[in-house]
């Protein structure tokens, strides 16, 4: 029986949606600890998966890799909050532009708004269909 626990870097990577270098990167600069074992029977822990999903929760918020060390190896138990990350004269931002009408869009950074895209494609249905009951009632004169 497989121990539920215990990740290959291929499980812990697909869970996570990061590649497998990137992972040994993070290793390699000591900000993830090297895995139990070795060779083909090393594995990956429980301790690990929060350690990589506190890492991305960093870099989401837009703190260097240095700044995150610093941050996991704080002993004390109040860890800021991740910071907004301000946007500067020429950052660049993926963004989803919807159309609902003509001159009419809405405009979505899902992972900055921390949507699932399940959750971004309902706000979306949601918003076409209020812009919808709105235009029929002003049509209705209500």
């Amino acid at each position: 029986m497989k121990n539920i626990n215990r990740y290959t870097l291929s499980d812990l990577c697909q869970l996570i949606e990061l590649t497998p270098r990137t992972v040994r990167f993070y290793i390699q600069k000591s900000l993830l600890p090297a895995p139990e074992g070795s060779g083909r029977g090393a594995y990956y822990t429980q301790v690990h998966l929060e350690r990589l999903l506190e890492i991305k929760k960093w870099q989401d918020a837009g703190l260097s890799l240095e700044r995150i060390s610093e941050l996991l190896f704080d002993e004390s138990d109040n860890k800021p909050l991740p910071p907004l990350k301000r946007l500067k004269p020429g950052d660049i931002e993926v963004c989803s532009h919807v159309h609902i009408d003509e001159g009419i869009s809405l405009t979505l950074n899902p992972s900055k708004a921390g949507l699932t895209p399940e959750q971004a494609r309902q706000l979306t249905l949601d918003v076409i269909s209020l812009y919808q009951r709105t235009i029929s009632n002003v049509k209705e004169g209500k």
